[in-house]
């Protein structure tokens, strides 16, 4: 069933029995099957106990796939049922129905979802709502950095918040909790990392060299995106006239104007490449089709390229060599294999742990004046303030990392 034809909302159909029987044996699943051990300190757990009866709202980063089933493996570890917000393209068949039963409800990026946008703003007014948010709006492929958050994960509560104040004599509590969340390989990856680096070299048809893996990394890459530039006609000689973060900003614009021209958008200045990419995959959803401008075959190319910016959304030369950790080369590796190989989603090298640390939790009642006042201005500082609290946890567990290649 193709996006165009299915349901354009998802409801949360949260089954409390069922959600009770998968937290019992989630950490069994996740380490014999996944191989995934969840790492958080008594001092957090105790700290996110402590909001037990209080409404909240989970803004972890979210750098795989597999964010969502360490999200539920710490509600199993609270003793708690969340709801989720999950895009709506992964809402099909069994797993979309599973995610209905734990609490997941859908929401259409690059649309203003009303749908989903009514069902967060009722979640929120419930005194008991513990709600997760991946501020990011998409996964990020990236274990140690943090990518921009979209301000709609925090103007949505401060809405609700609003609400909430003109219906109560006194305004209610809700707090937002930065969530860090980062992956460590559980062994040593020295030979994994080898052997990927071999495999993407016989693909990409380069001689097998006794460099450094880093050297090795940076021809891949080199090849990769020269293949990028030729294949989306990127200007060859304006190439060499720019370092290597230039020219993939410049590569990742040329292709995203190419997108928008096709299409006919013209998109807000103050739109990041994410936001402009998440628009360009909601309008091929909408033309696409019999009913559509856009014929099959041009809309699986555009959306095809979208998937392949957001591969590479926030990658920028020098993530590895700052700091060459198993998981950083790995990171950047999976992303190549996911391009060269045409990879669905990357999957992890080896057992990890997932590491959780938790932030200061803000509690909204103190903003809702201020948000009164000035609802932009507040909504982007508490959005900046929580996003710099994600980091600075990451930052903190990045000096810990182990298995320096």
């Amino acid at each position: 069933m193709s996006v165009s034809s299915s349901p354009s909302f998802y409801p949360p159909k949260q089954n409390p029995l069922l959600i009770r029987l998968f937290q019992s044996v989630s950490y069994l699943i996740a380490d014999n099957f996944l191989q995934i051990r969840l790492d958080i300190d008594a001092t957090d757990i105790d700290r996110l106990k402590s909001l037990e009866d209080k409404r909240v709202v989970y803004l972890p980063n979210h750098p795989t796939f597999d964010d969502g089933i360490v999200l539920f493996m710490l509600s199993a570890r609270l003793g708690q049922l969340f709801h989720y917000i999950v895009a709506h393209d992964n809402f099909q068949g069994l797993t979309g129905k599973l995610l209905q039963w734990g609490g997941a409800y859908s929401i259409r990026r690059g649309l203003g979802d009303r749908a989903s946008i009514t069902q967060t703003l009722k979640l929120l007014k419930q005194p008991d709502c513990k709600l997760v948010i991946f501020p990011e709006g998409a996964c990020s492929y990236q274990n140690d950095t943090v990518t921009p958050f979209r301000t709609g994960a925090i103007q949505m509560p401060l809405q609700a918040m609003s609400q909430l104040a003109k219906q109560n004599n006194s305004i209610p509590d809700l707090y937002l909790v930065p969530v860090g969340l980062k992956y460590r390989y559980t062994a040593s990856m020295h030979s994994v990392v080898g052997r990927t680096l071999g495999s993407l070299e016989d693909a990409l048809a380069i001689p097998h060299s006794a460099s450094d893996f880093y050297s090795r990394l940076r021809a891949i890459s080199e090849q990769v995106f020269r293949r990028l530039e030729a294949e989306y006609e990127f200007d060859s000689t304006l190439q060499m006239q720019m370092d290597w973060n230039h020219r993939i900003e410049e590569l990742k614009t040329h292709v995203l104007t190419e997108c928008e021209q096709t299409l006919g958008l013209t998109m807000p200045p103050h739109f990041s490449m994410r936001e402009r990419t998440y628009k360009i995959q909601a309008v091929i959803e909408e033309q696409r089709g019999e009913s559509g401008t856009l014929d099959n075959g041009t809309a699986d190319k555009l959306y095809q390229a979208t998937v392949r910016l957001l591969n590479f959304a926030a990658i920028y030369d020098g993530y590895v060599g700052e700091h060459p950790t198993s998981e950083r080369f790995l990171d950047t590796l999976m992303r190549l294999e996911k391009e060269v190989f045409q990879l669905p989603k990357p999957v992890a090298k080896g057992p990890r742990k997932a590491v959780v640390r938790v932030g200061e939790p803000v509690n909204l009642r103190e903003y809702v004046q201020a948000y009164k006042q000035d609802k932009g201005t507040t909504t982007t500082q508490l959005t900046q303030q929580l996003q710099q609290a994600v980091q600075t946890n990451l930052d903190l567990m990045k000096s810990a990392s182990k298995f320096l290649l």
